[in-house]
């Protein structure tokens, strides 16, 4: 699995979370449990996960969606 948004927007998530499902690429929220510790004020970031094998679909299509500038850097 490979990084690909790490964002505390919650609207955002959703957003990335609808395309991806839509192409049939599959990903998980990781750290969304961590709000229990935080008091659910949205400090920490949650991270979108993908498979080594759908990376690159997957970034192409949030490229492709003006989703661009939340993309990790090298998909880590």
């Amino acid at each position: 699995m490979r990084e690909l948004v790490r964002t505390n927007d919650a609207v955002l998530i959703s957003a990335i979370e609808a395309l991806l499902k839509g192409a049939d690429i599959a990903h998980m929220v990781v750290d969304q449990n961590i709000s229990v510790l935080e008091g659910s004020i949205g400090i920490f970031p949650r991270r979108i996960l993908v498979s080594d094998d759908e990376i690159d679909a997957a970034r192409k299509l949030l490229e492709d969606a003006g989703f661009a500038n939340e993309l990790r850097p090298d998909g880590r």
